[in-house]
């Protein structure tokens, strides 16, 4: 089974800030095949860019496949697309994208702590 990680939760655990983290987001991120949209990275690039995060997000995808075999979604760009267009609870483009990208994905759980995204996706995990 997968799940995919929002992007403040790839920064955590690249970090190493596990403690930032709730018990059920760390027991999901235990028991699923982790996931991450490629929208994270595009966020991730945007927050390195603007000095918020310090590593640049290919650093931050390689640690992340090799110390959690955590691997970017190739689903179906026509399929996420088609699942963003009836998303309307938010104007924030990585939002939309990353949980379009779950949904599209058979509804597949969502780490994040972003609170919106927990109020508008039934699957979010936190």
């Amino acid at each position: 089974m997968i799940a995919y990680l929002d992007t403040h939760v790839v920064v955590w655990l690249a970090e190493n800030r596990t403690d930032k983290l709730s018990a059920p987001a760390l027991d999901a991120i235990n028991e699923h095949t982790l996931l991450i949209s490629p929208a994270v990275l595009i966020e991730l690039n945007f927050l390195y860019q603007i000095g918020r995060i310090l590593r640049a997000p290919s650093d931050l995808a390689k640690q992340m496949r090799t110390q959690l075999d955590v691997a970017v979604c190739n689903h179906s760009f026509a399929d996420l697309t088609e699942t963003a267009l009836f998303e309307t609870w938010t104007r924030d483009p990585f939002d939309l994208l990353i949980v379009a990208h779950a949904k599209s994905n058979h509804y597949a759980p969502l780490i994040t702590h972003d609170e919106k995204i927990r109020q508008h996706y039934p699957k979010a995990v936190w």
